[in-house]
């Protein structure tokens, strides 16, 4: 049994070396048109530090440069294309950051203590192993709360690749910062705030896990509770 274990394990291990992806766009409109584009994009590749400034909007993208800002409903969708498929097993969470007064968001570098999280997913769990909601996505999407105040917003999506995860820092991020301009919004407090980096540490339950053996019975997100409007 434990040989079958193993063996599988290592198939696995194989099939992901080379299942790196990357988000792109917002779906239905151009690569990198309301996407940050990030040093390095076409390797797909992921960030493995949670202490530098790559861990906000992946490496080098706390400018927006020549993005452009999409205007999205509160309490809309927002769907992210993913380039080409998420290949790892791992949680996918989004945060939004809001532009402070005065500032656009092309100029912000979403420093401080200012994202805010809005959704996130952990795997489903059984004696037989973890599976994971995402697991070969080739789009991901999250719906804005209605009561999101309206204003210019960073939309930070993440996905975490737990495949190496077994030490501190083996953990991969796959992450990309979308600018949007929230339209019709509310009155709500998004909360809590944390900044990035900042908001993860490499030893977090949720990042230092071995998710093949022995089986784990839980799971914890990392970073802050989701904020739900």
């Amino acid at each position: 049994m434990k040989s079958f274990t193993y063996a599988a394990l290592l198939g696995t291990l194989i099939t992901q070396a080379t299942a790196h992806y990357v988000f792109p766009a917002i779906e239905g409109t151009e690569d990198w048109q309301y996407v940050r584009m990030f040093t390095d994009q076409h390797t797909n590749g992921p960030v493995t530090s949670v202490e530098t400034e790559d861990i906000r909007c992946n490496k080098d993208g706390v400018n927006g440069g020549s993005t452009q800002t999409l205007d999205v409903a509160a309490g809309s969708e927002v769907a992210f294309t993913v380039r080409s498929e998420i290949g790892h097993p791992g949680p996918l969470q989004f945060y939004m950051a809001k532009v402070p007064e005065g500032a656009s968001a092309v100029d912000w570098d979403g420093a401080g203590d200012v994202w805010f999280k809005i959704y996130g997913d952990g795997p489903n769990i059984s004696p037989e192993g973890l599976t994971w909601p995402s697991s070969s996505a080739t789009t991901v999407s999250v719906t804005l709360p209605s009561s999101l105040p309206s204003g210019e917003y960073l939309l930070r999506v993440e996905h975490t690749a737990l495949h190496g995860a077994s030490e501190a820092g083996g953990a991969q991020f796959y992450i990309s910062c979308a600018q949007i301009n929230v339209t019709g919004g509310g009155n709500g407090s998004p909360g809590p705030l944390v900044a990035f980096p900042g908001a993860y540490s490499p030893t977090d339950p949720g990042l230092m896990i071995n998710i093949y053996y022995p089986v784990p019975t839980e799971y914890i997100l990392p970073g802050p509770e989701v904020w739900t409007g």
